[in-house]
């Protein structure tokens, strides 16, 4: 959400991916894809810089956030060393079994 300030002072909020175009008249006015319009007293690059900020920010969590220790794979390794705890299965570090998992069924 990116902050507009309406004519009356009043501090508004609005998802910039609403937005489908915003005109500089004497009044900037924002039209959303609904086709409710607001006039806002912020100019139109000023808004467009919010804009490419939260998107800017938006990107960056979104890359951070794959990194964090809490997303990682802890599990994984219990799944190679059974089988349903009946059967150990061989590890091939960097290529797959050489016969399909479904054959090595007994």
């Amino acid at each position: 959400m990116i902050p507009v300030t309406r004519l009356d002072k009043q501090l508004m909020y609005l998802n910039p991916d609403h937005i489908i175009c915003i005109e500089e008249t004497p009044d900037t006015v924002i039209t959303l894809f609904n086709g409710n319009r607001y006039i806002v007293t912020d100019r139109a690059g000023s808004i467009i810089s919010r804009v490419v900020a939260f998107r800017a920010r938006i990107s960056r969590r979104a890359t951070l956030g794959a990194t964090k220790k809490y997303l990682g794979r802890n599990g994984v390794s219990q799944f190679h060393s059974t089988l349903h705890g009946e059967e150990t299965v061989p590890e091939f570090p960097g290529k797959h079994h050489p016969t399909p998992f479904h054959s090595r069924d007994n």
